[in-house]
């Protein structure tokens, strides 16, 4: 047995196997990308998966070492005419939850992706065939199938929840007050000084807000079955209502305004540490802290 010859063998294997195997990849990509580009109509959703393996196929031909350029001008075709047949798909899609809202006598605006009936939003993400009804930035629904009775379903829902919330702006910013001094108070009380313009992190505040109306039945016992939720997209809307409203609290007989510290950029970019107030179904701004003032 000649060993060396073998091992030389064995070695050009090695390094013409993956070669082989990119281009065969980059092939059969091509021949199914070509036979869904050849249709009458083209259907937008074969072509997204094709699209895929046809760009791994190039990520293959790449990691092998090999440089093809009519391969890669194919995939930026292809991709382009996926793109334009994905757009095509949701302003049909669209179109028709146009027309059926319109048929309730309800004005949708926007273009895809975004959609806006009344104050609420509507992510459309064509690729995955789902929706997702939006409160400013907050999701009010999981991602949706686009069924146009189910999308409007929930939407119903949502306007209920959300759009028609009872108003108790005093009551809740009486709730917040009170969360926000408590807070000032235990942060006064830890560093010997009050926090630096009276301001308390918006988002801590709603936390403390929900464990103050928590009831002696969870603090006796707590679990999830006794806690009292206050979802984010509640807080948001009765926010939005009570700036609406005035923003003021009575407390011993003075009187205080609510003010919202606008977010920096850092802020902006976790929900942990700011929250997004809608002034409208698109615009509003993200703020960070929170302060009463007289």
């Amino acid at each position: 047995m000649n060993e060396e010859l073998i091992l030389a063998l064995q070695a050009g294997q090695a390094e013409t196997d993956p070669k082989f195997k990119a281009l065969k990849a980059a092939s059969s990509a091509l021949i199914a990308a070509a036979r869904l580009a050849g249709q009458e109509k083209l259907d937008a959703l074969p072509m997204q998966k094709s699209l895929a393996k046809l760009q791994e196929a190039v990520g293959l031909v790449k990691a092998a070492g090999l440089q093809d350029a009519a391969l890669d001008s194919a995939t930026v075709a292809f991709g382009a005419a996926t793109q334009a047949a994905l757009d095509s798909l949701a302003f049909q899609f669209a179109r028709d939850l146009k027309e059926s809202f319109e048929a309730r006598g309800q004005e949708v605006e926007g273009r895809p992706p975004v959609l806006v009936v009344d104050r609420l939003v509507l992510q459309i993400d064509i690729a995955n065939r789902k929706a997702q009804w939006f409160y400013g930035k907050e999701a009010l629904t999981n991602p949706l199938p686009l069924s146009l009775g189910g999308i409007i379903k929930a939407y119903d829902q949502q306007r209920k929840t959300i759009l028609e919330r009872k108003d108790e702006t005093p009551a809740f910013l009486a709730d917040l007050y009170k969360a926000w001094n408590d807070l000032m108070t235990e942060k006064t009380e830890k560093s010997g000084r009050r926090p630096q313009g009276n301001r308390i992190n918006l988002v801590e505040t709603y936390a403390k807000l929900v464990l103050n109306r928590q009831v002696a039945r969870f603090w006796n016992a707590p679990s999830r079955g006794t806690f009292k939720d206050y979802e984010r997209p509640f807080f948001v809307r009765d926010l939005v209502l009570a700036n609406e409203a005035g923003a003021t609290v009575a407390v011993d007989g003075k009187s205080y305004r609510l003010r919202l510290g606008v977010a920096t950029k850092s802020q902006a970019e976790s929900a942990a540490r700011s929250v997004w107030v809608p002034s409208s179904a698109l615009s509003g701004d993200f703020y960070g802290d929170i302060t009463f003032e007289e």
